[in-house]
C-alpha cells in the first residue's frame, strides 16, 4: 500500500497570480465604516484639487505649471529655471525627508489615503465598474466569461472617456489650460507631438485602471519594498491583533471559551483591494487602506465582540509592548527636514529676479591696440526671470582709467529669456600688476535689480612688455 503524497500548502508568490501563473483578478467587496467614509471625503477632495489647480493663478502666474518645452517651472507664484540647481536639490531633499518622516510616524498612510493610484482606482473606476457590471458578483461572473458583453463594452467606453479627461488634465500641468484649449480646437495634424503625448498618456491611464490595476502597487511601485527600512516597530500600521484573535474558529453555538475573537469569516480577505490576508502579518502588498478594519469591525459588532481586532497600531503595540514617542528617526528626520527647508527658504529669499554670468571672451585672453592699450573681450549673459521685457545697463567700477565699449548697452532681454552680449574693456598696461587687474561689473535694470560682479582682467606681466606685443 503506497503512502499518501504529502500535503502542500497553497503557494502564492503574488496575490494577483494563481499557482499556475495565470492572472488572478481581484474584485474587492467594499466595506462600509468610519474609515471608508473618511477616505471618501479625502479622495474626492483630492480629485477636486487635481482638477482645479491648472485653472488657478497666483501673482498673475499659474499656480503650478511645469513648462518643459520652455524650461520654466512655476510653483505657487514663483518661477524656477533649470539653473536653479541648488533650489531643486533642496526641494527634492525636503520632499524625500518628509516622506521618510511621514512613513516613520504614520506608516503607508500615503498609499491608502492619498496616492492617485488608490484614489482613482477605489473611488472612481471600481465604483463605476460595480455600477455598470452589476455589483461585485457581476464582475466576478464576467471574469469567467469569454468575449465581451455589452456591459463590459460600456464600462470600457466610460473608462476611455475618463482616461481622456485625466490625460488632458495631466497635460494641462505641463502646457497650461490656454495652450491645451487651443490644441483641442485644432486638428491633431497641426500639433502631432503634443497629440501623441496626450494619446500615449490616455492609453497608459486606460491600461492601468482597466487591466494592470493593483499590480501597480505590487509590482511597479518601489515604495512597498522600501517599507522594511522606512518603518520601525513603533510606526503606525494597520494590523491584526493575533493575541486577541487566535486561535480562530467558526462562530458556532458551542464555541470553546478559549477560542479567539476571529471567526475566520474571510471578510477582511474579500474586501482587500490587493487580495492579501491581513492576518498573515505585515506584508509588502498591504497599502493600509483600512478596508479590512471596517469589515472586521462590522463583524465584531454583529457577534457582540469589541471592535478593533484589526486596527491602527504598531507591531510593538500589537504585541503588547510599550509605546515610545521619542526614537532616533522621529528626532533626526525633523531636524534634517528643518535644515533643508530653512536652506530652501533662505535661498529663495536672497534670489534675485535676474541671473548674470560674466565669461571671458573666445580667443586670446587679451590683445593690444596700436597705442599699446590692453583689450579684454568679455561676454555678459543675462537671464531675465521676470514676466516682462527688461533693459539691463552694464557699468564698470573700480578702474577710473578704463574704457568700457559695449555695442548693446543697455541690452534688452525678453520675459523669461536669456541674452548674451560682448563688451570690451580697454586699459593702459600700467594698470596691471603681475598680469591681473580686479574690476567690478554692475548690472542694473531700473526695476529693482542691481548686481555687482567682481571680475579679473588679464594683461601683460610687466609694463615693458607692451612694446614687444605691439602689432
Amino acid at each position: 500500500m503506497s503512502a499518501a503524497p504529502p500535503a502542500h500548502p497553497p503557494l502564492r508568490v503574488l496575490s494577483t497570480l494563481n499557482e499556475d501563473g495565470s492572472r488572478r483578478y481581484i474584485r474587492p467587496k467594499p466595506s462600509a465604516g468610519k474609515f471608508l467614509t473618511r477616505r471618501q471625503v479625502v479622495a474626492y477632495a483630492l480629485m477636486f484639487v487635481f482638477f482645479i489647480i491648472p485653472y488657478l493663478r497666483m501673482s498673475g502666474k499659474p499656480l503650478i505649471l511645469l513648462d518643459l518645452p520652455h524650461r520654466k517651472f512655476m510653483l505657487f507664484g514663483t518661477t524656477f529655471l533649470p539653473t536653479d540647481t541648488l533650489l531643486f536639490m533642496l526641494l527634492f531633499v525636503s520632499i524625500a525627508i518628509g516622506i521618510f518622516l511621514l512613513t516613520a510616524l504614520f506608516g503607508r498612510v500615503w498609499c491608502g489615503w492619498a496616492c492617485p493610484q488608490t484614489v482613482y482606482m477605489e473611488f472612481l473606476f471600481r465604483p463605476l465598474e460595480r455600477l455598470l457590471e452589476g455589483g461585485r458578483s457581476g464582475s466576478l461572473r464576467m471574469d469567467q466569461q469569454k468575449g465581451l458583453s455589452a456591459r463590459r463594452l460600456l464600462k470600457y467606453a466610460v473608462y476611455l472617456v475618463l482616461a481622456l479627461f485625466l490625460a488632458h488634465t495631466f497635460l494641462a500641468y505641463f502646457v497650461g489650460v490656454e495652450q491645451l484649449a487651443r490644441w483641442v480646437r485644432r486638428s491633431p495634424f497641426e500639433h502631432p507631438t503634443s497629440f501623441l503625448v496626450m494619446a500615449g498618456t490616455t492609453a497608459l491611464i486606460f491600461f492601468d485602471f482597466t487591466w494592470f490595476r493593483e499590480q501597480t502597487c505590487l509590482v511597479a511601485c518601489p515604495y512597498g519594498r522600501l517599507q522594511s527600512v522606512l518603518l520601525d516597530r513603533q510606526s503606525l500600521i494597520v494590523g491584526y491583533d493575533s493575541r486577541r484573535g487566535e486561535p480562530r474558529g467558526k462562530h458556532i453555538k458551542d464555541r470553546p471559551a478559549t477560542a479567539g475573537d476571529c471567526i475566520d469569516c474571510q471578510a477582511c480577505v474579500v474586501t482587500c483591494p490587493t487580495g492579501i490576508d491581513i492576518r498573515d502579518g505585515l506584508q509588502m502588498e498591504c497599502i493600509h487602506c483600512t478596508q479590512c478594519a471596517d469589515a472586521c469591525d462590522a463583524v465584531m459588532t454583529k457577534i457582540g465582540k469589541p471592535i478593533g481586532l484589526i486596527r491602527y497600531s504598531s507591531r510593538d503595540g500589537l504585541e503588547g509592548k510599550p509605546k515610545h514617542l521619542l526614537r532616533p528617526r522621529v528626532v533626526l528626520y525633523p531636524l534634517a527636514l528643518t535644515v533643508a527647508l530653512g536652506l530652501l527658504g533662505y535661498n529663495l529669499a536672497i534670489r534675485q529676479n535676474a541671473e548674470v554670468t560674466i565669461l571671458r571672451g573666445i580667443g586670446a585672453p587679451f590683445t593690444f591696440e596700436t597705442d599699446g592699450n590692453v583689450v579684454n573681450q568679455i561676454r555678459v549673459k543675462v537671464r531675465n526671470r521676470e514676466d516682462s521685457e527688461r533693459s539691463y545697463r552694464i557699468e564698470l567700477l573700480g578702474a577710473e582709467r578704463a574704457q568700457l565699449i559695449a555695442p548693446d548697452n543697455p541690452m534688452v532681454v525678453g520675459a523669461g529669456q536669456s541674452a548674451t552680449t560682448t563688451v570690451f574693456v580697454v586699459l593702459p598696461p600700467g594698470e596691471f600688476h603681475d598680469g591681473e587687474r580686479h574690476v567690478t561689473f554692475r548690472i542694473l535694470n531700473g526695476a529693482g535689480f542691481t548686481g555687482e560682479f567682481p571680475y579679473e582682467l588679464v594683461g601683460p606681466e610687466r609694463d615693458d612688455h607692451r612694446e614687444d606685443h605691439r602689432p
